[in-house]
């Protein structure tokens, strides 16, 4: 009798952004409301506290700003590269980054929460206390990168990559994943929302570390 075998369900790979910026126009300025920049290079400004809401960043790059507590919410960043930008506080709640990669970035307690990422590349650096409650994550690779206590509550993750990535503390409840792919993560832990894991491909490996956190969500006693 012959024998079928199961094919494993291959777990769709995120997009990344094909980024080719053109010569850019060097800019000294500061940040405004709604403003409107294009086909601009912003290098090493400090735009500590400024505002920045709704503004849009089209063809863009951002190198080694200062953006402790800067407020962007509902700003737009399109075709954009931000290189070595760092900031404590940073307000990009509402934000939108298409086609964006975040390279070397430290940031600290940054409000991304509704924000929509898609098509978005986040490269080294360190985040602690990420705040993506609610936010919408569409074709998301984090690589090489620290995510200390990053909260994804209620957030939606679709076709979203971790590799090579340090992930403690990170809060999934109620979140909704689709094709999420965590084995990439060489260290996983999970405070909250372990329950909100259908839909995510973990390793061999990671289910092990994670059986006593799964073990409490079920109510299992584990003795020997």
């Amino acid at each position: 009798m012959a024998t079928t075998r199961k094919k494993k369900k291959a777990v769709a790979g995120a997009r990344r952004p094909e980024l080719r910026l053109t010569p850019l126009e060097p800019y000294g300025g500061g940040l405004e409301p709604d403003g409107d920049y294009d086909g601009l290079e912003l290098s090493g400004l400090d735009l500590t506290g400024q505002s920045g809401e709704g503004a849009r960043f089209l063809d863009c790059a951002l190198r080694d700003c200062g953006l402790d507590e800067a407020r962007l919410t509902g700003a737009r960043f399109l075709d954009s590269v931000l290189t070595g930008v760092r900031g404590v506080g940073t307000v990009l709640a509402g934000a939108q980054l298409r086609d964006v990669e975040l390279v070397d970035a430290r940031l600290g307690g940054a409000q991304l929460h509704g924000a929509v990422l898609e098509r978005v590349v986040v490269r080294g650096g360190k985040s602690d206390y990420l705040n993506l409650r609610s936010a919408k994550l569409k074709d998301v690779v984090f690589e090489g990168c620290v995510l200390s206590e990053p909260d994804f509550g209620g957030a939606l993750l679709e076709r979203v990559e971790f590799v090579d990535c340090v992930l403690t503390g990170v809060d999934f409840s109620g979140a909704r994943l689709k094709d999420v792919d965590l084995r990439g993560v060489q260290r996983l832990e999970i405070a909250r929302g372990v329950e909100s894991l259908a839909g995510a491909v973990i390793s061999t490996a990671q289910l092990l570390d994670l059986a006593p956190v799964l073990a409490a969500q079920l109510g299992v006693r584990v003795e020997e």
